[in-house]
Parts: C-alpha cells; sequence; structure tokens
C-alpha cells in the first residue's frame, strides 16, 4: 500500500486509493467503523471521493483513531494549554511518516541535503511529542551541513549565522513559529538572497494574532525577501502542504483539500466556495485518511488552497454525532 500512496499521481489513481483506503479504514477502525455507522453510510454506497465521511479532528482529543492493531511506534501531541485536553495521533508505521515529509519536500523544493536548515521552533521544543520537531529534526540531519540546528533562545548566534551564510552561495531554509520569527526581526534586521524563509503557524499566546498579509509584510521586510512561505501541517496528519507566497498553499500528490458546506457538514462544495477544510492524507493509512478540521478555507479549481480563519468555539455543525 506504501508505494500506491506515493505513487498517487493522477487523479483516477488517487481516487481508486482512496477509495481501497476508506474501505480498509471502515474494515479496521471501530471509532470511524462507528461514525460512519451513525451516519448510515456503508462502503457498498461510495463511489466517488465526495461521498466518504470525513472524521471531525475533534475524536483525536477523545479516542484512539487506530485502523490496526500493531504496535504504536510513535505517538504524536498537539500543544494545548494547561490542562486543556490535547490531541494524540498514534503512528503505527513511523516510516510512512518520515517517507512523506520527505517525498513532500523533494516535491515543493529539491534534495534537502544541498539546504542549511536553520530551525527556531521554541514552543515546539519545549513540549515532548512534536510531529513538526520530529520532521524538522530530521531534515536538518540529513541536510548534512555543519550549521544547521535548532536555535533555542540564540537569535544572536542564528542572526550570526544567517549573515555568514547570506555572503555564501548555499540554499538556506529558516523555518519558525511566527512569533519567534517576529522576535528575530524585533532585534535584527536582514537583507537575505539565498533563504527560504518558513512560518509555521500562529502566535501560540506570545503575542498578538496578525492577519496573514500583515504577518507576512513585517516580516518580508524583516528580513529582506520577496515572499514567505508557509507550512500546512497538524498532529492528526502525516503530510504537509507548502505555500510558496501569498498564503497559497499546494499539496503534494498524495494529499487533497476539499471544503464542506458550513451549514450541512456532509456536503461538499464546488471550488472557490469558503467552507470547512476537509483534509485527505493517504499517508494516514494507519490512523484517519479523511479528517474534517476546524479551518475555513477555500479551494481553488486547480488543488490549491487559502486558510481563512477558524470555526467559532471549534463548531462543526452536523458533525458532532460522538464528538462527547
Amino acid at each position: 500500500m506504501k508505494n500506491a500512496i506515493f505513487n498517487s499521481t493522477s487523479n483516477q489513481n488517487f481516487k481508486e486509493v482512496a477509495l481501497a483506503i476508506f474501505k480498509h479504514q471502515f474494515k479496521n477502525n471501530k471509532v470511524y467503523r462507528s461514525f460512519c455507522d451513525l451516519l448510515y453510510i456503508h462502503p457498498s454506497d461510495v463511489t466517488k471521493i465526495k461521498d466518504i465521511p470525513f472524521l471531525p479532528i475533534q475524536f483525536f482529543k477523545s479516542r484512539k483513531i487506530l485502523s490496526s492493531l500493531d504496535e504504536i511506534q510513535e505517538t504524536f501531541s498537539s500543544s494545548g494549554t494547561t490542562g486543556s485536553v490535547t490531541s494524540k495521533h498514534f503512528v503505527i508505521d513511523i516510516s510512512l511518516y518520515e517517507e512523506s515529509y520527505l517525498k513532500g519536500f523533494h516535491h515543493f523544493y529539491g534534495d534537502i541535503k544541498e539546504y542549511t536548515v536553520l530551525a527556531l521552533l521554541p514552543n515546539y521544543l519545549e513540549r515532548k511529542g512534536s510531529s513538526l520537531v520530529y520532521m524538522v529534526n530530521d531534515l536538518i540531519e540529513k541536510s548534512n551541513q555543519p550549521e544547521s540546528g535548532f536555535y533555542l533562545n540564540n537569535l544572536k548566534e542564528l542572526s550570526e549565522t544567517l549573515i555568514r551564510l547570506n555572503q555564501s552561495d548555499k540554499k538556506v531554509l529558516l523555518i519558525g513559529v511566527s512569533f519567534a520569527l517576529l522576535d528575530l526581526i524585533d532585534e535584527y534586521q536582514f537583507d537575505l538572497k539565498n533563504t527560504i524563509v518558513m512560518e509555521t503557524g500562529g502566535m501560540k499566546g506570545r503575542r498578538k494574532e496578525l492577519i496573514r498579509e500583515e504577518l507576512h509584510t513585517i516580516l518580508k521586510n524583516g528580513f529582506g525577501v520577496s515572499q514567505i512561505h508557509s507550512e500546512y501541517g497538524m498532529t492528526e496528519l502525516l503530510s504537509q502542504a507548502y505555500s510558496k507566497g501569498n498564503g497559497v498553499f499546494d499539496c503534494p500528490p498524495w494529499m487533497k483539500i476539499l471544503t464542506r458546506d458550513t451549514e450541512d457538514a456532509l456536503t461538499i462544495q464546488q471550488p472557490n466556495k469558503t467552507g470547512g477544510i476537509n483534509v485527505i492524507d493517504l499517508a494516514n493509512y494507519n490512523s484517519c485518511s479523511f479528517i474534517a478540521t476546524q479551518d475555513l478555507g477555500k479551494v481553488h479549481q486547480n488543488g490549491s488552497f487559502e486558510i481563512i480563519g477558524r470555526f467559532d468555539n471549534s463548531d462543526i455543525r452536523g458533525c458532532n454525532l460522538m464528538v462527547l
């Protein structure tokens, strides 16, 4: 199945693999099966991707989402405020995750060995179980560059490294959480030539939330770059989408974004309409590949997408049948 997942290069091929995985997860995932049963949906009724039920993402907080009886190799958990319930993604085959992010990075950016990877992810490093730290740590190791590494509470060294690398012809990836990138340019200004600046998400309570356009304008000015790249991933997924600017994301071939009607969670919309973001991640073979997120967004005709916001009070109407 791993070969089939990562060779889903055509729409028809993607559909066939997605329907096969749906049948597998319906049969082997107790939580997903119960959810489908409540909706009176059986594999015999499902012939198109839009017929597949999408499991509300909140289930990862209250249930063990597994489609296999094999031993759990890794447990990824989401960040959360003290006392809050966090999402947990139990990973049966960590090589699926590794293959997904390595092939995904290569698909959009080329060989990781061509990059020096500088990571500014303080809030993720402060807790265990971050899938983002797992991925970035592996990218750092595989980059095989002496300057690659995590820069925690050491903005001076990071700024000196960025300036030094800027004087060479080396490709550089600076990947960081938004508030930490803002902290860096509060103290230092740059005019970077060979560096991709990639933000991975919001302020995590450290700074006032900014709309994307405002955040990216500040970062572009501070780093002296023409575009800010972004990564769209989450604990509950084993694949990532990437934006090379303007907040427009593209998926690797084994991942697909759809939107659902905000008033009727079971209705999949046509492109160019704002709705709830549904993700198909074929790499989630051993958990659930069909997830209804709490994000609002819009999918373009070519499959690229934008994130516009989140549901108020995490409300996914019509999809809360078992989230208790």
